[in-house]
């Protein structure tokens, strides 16, 4: 990685990781890394041949796709992720886990020039809150808040989620709503792509009251994330 959010660069490469999952800033994402060309992503990673230990997620639009080649295969706003634990193991796969921190757009898509794709990307970031929204800010975080609370309570048991603590910025609050939420790969990008935090907060409140909605009216719970989305990459070699 040549640049970063924090840096001020607006433009720079990072090595890319396609998975048929979304990353939101904010959220974890723990990874199982089998394939040669991610194993030595993992090292490179590690022993900081890539800076700041931040690599790219971007979400594979079919999984019909088997190997990403350029733009047309991935959607067009990914996220950095930072790579927090590394665990090799015996046969030299890695358990690895990440936290999302910054959006950017996809330029390009480089299949030669490193063991693992490389993007040329540009950082996205939130478009200002206009003068004079704050009390129309907070009062929407609580409604997202209450949306929030209605699905963790339909879905989960009160000792396996937890609401984000009340600091939390407006910027912030949607992705960490929905971090944990089981929403689809769609919903997710959704959340990615909109660069403007009110609008936002209004997209998570439709989703996670949709979907708070279907819990009660199945009397069901979510299945695990491992069966509603592979965090894995297909097979690409």
């Amino acid at each position: 990685m040549t640049g970063t959010a924090e840096s001020g660069a607006t433009r720079t490469t990072v090595p890319l990781f396609p998975l048929q999952t979304v990353l939101l800033p904010g959220a974890n994402l723990p990874l199982h890394l089998f394939e040669p060309r991610y194993r030595q992503l993992a090292v490179d990673l590690v022993t900081g041949t890539v800076a700041n230990r931040q690599f790219g997620i971007v979400a594979i639009k079919t999984s019909l796709v088997r190997e990403v080649e350029g733009l047309e295969h991935v959607h067009p706003v990914g996220c950095s992720a930072l790579l927090r634990e590394a665990q090799r193991l015996p046969d030299g796969r890695f358990d690895i886990i990440t936290t999302g921190k910054h959006r950017f757009r996809l330029l390009d898509v480089d299949t030669t020039s490193a063991p693992y794709l490389m993007g040329t990307v540009e950082w996205l970031p939130d478009e200002p809150l206009p003068p004079g929204c704050d009390e129309a800010a907070e009062l929407l975080g609580d409604v997202a808040r209450a949306a929030h609370r209605r699905y963790c309570e339909s879905a989960w048991e009160r000792a396996d989620w937890d609401a984000p603590p009340p600091e939390t910025s407006v910027a912030d609050l949607a992705h960490l709503l929905a971090a944990d939420c089981l929403l689809t790969l769609d919903d997710r990008q959704l959340l990615l792509e909109e660069t403007h935090p009110l609008r936002r907060l209004r997209i998570v409140c439709r989703l996670l009251n949709r979907e708070a909605g279907f819990l009660g009216a199945l009397r069901a719970v979510p299945v695990p994330h491992s069966e509603l989305d592979d965090a894995r990459p297909p097979n690409l070699n």
